[in-house]
């Protein structure tokens, strides 16, 4: 199943690969349909040793950094085209998050290639990761008022802010967000990361009208709402 899936990894050097990572590794990571990405070599051997993986995949590893990142991704796009799986590890911490992995995700958006995450804490910095968007910069907004016109004047103030964005919503208003959007001709694209880390996750990225006619009718999800900077 061809895919990238990110896999965050613990900032402390003696703490555990978390469970749900560490399954899938473990069972997947000698498989030829696999390809491994890490940030460094001497780094991703010592800490794949110590959450006790198998030894073998080590000479798999493929290093992808700020170093390597714009040659290799053409070539991990061809990867993913022909039906690998790949999985991005950083060094530490969420791969794709003020990393160079952004790049990869954005080109496997635009190439229409799944991408996911084995489970992180953190919904707003994951929904910025798996969104590809750039975010060197960005604005965490919170929730969106209920209440007009007090909401209306929300939601346009700040979208005269260019850099990247995320918004948070209750998961029954969705749909109405997303038509606010769309009846306002954003012409930003949006991703739209709803159930996060579940079985039901669904990531959608595009301009808001086409994710609306992606959405069942009534459907209610949590999510977080990215929102792309201006000029992209």
């Amino acid at each position: 199943m061809s895919e990238l899936v990110l896999i965050p990894t613990p900032i402390a050097e003696d703490t555990p690969l978390e469970p749900v990572a560490l399954a899938l590794l473990r069972d997947q990571c000698l498989s030829l349909d696999v390809l491994l990405l890490v940030e460094e070599h001497k780094v991703a051997r010592g800490r794949w040793l110590k959450w006790g993986l198998q030894r073998e995949a080590i000479e798999r590893f493929v290093l992808y950094n700020e170093h390597t990142a714009e040659k290799m991704k053409v070539q991990v796009l061809k990867e993913l085209k022909s039906g690998k799986r790949v999985f991005l590890l950083s060094d530490c911490g969420l791969p794709a998050f003020c990393d160079p992995g952004q790049d990869l995700v954005d080109l496997c958006h635009r190439n229409r290639i799944k991408v996911t995450a084995t489970p992180f804490p953190n919904s707003i910095a994951l929904a910025i990761a798996l969104s590809g968007f750039s975010h060197t910069r960005f604005n965490f907004c919170g929730f969106v008022p209920v209440k007009m016109p007090e909401r209306e004047q929300w939601i346009w103030n700040e979208l005269k802010n260019s850099e990247t964005q995320v918004w948070m919503e209750t998961p029954y208003r969705l749909r109405k967000l997303l038509e606010e959007l769309a009846s306002g001709h954003l012409k930003r694209e949006i991703f739209l990361g709803m159930d996060l880390g579940s079985p039901s996750e669904k990531l959608l990225r595009g301009k808001a009208e086409a994710i609306l006619g992606q959405l069942a009718e009534g459907e209610k999800r949590e999510f977080v709402l990215v929102i792309a900077p201006a000029g992209t």
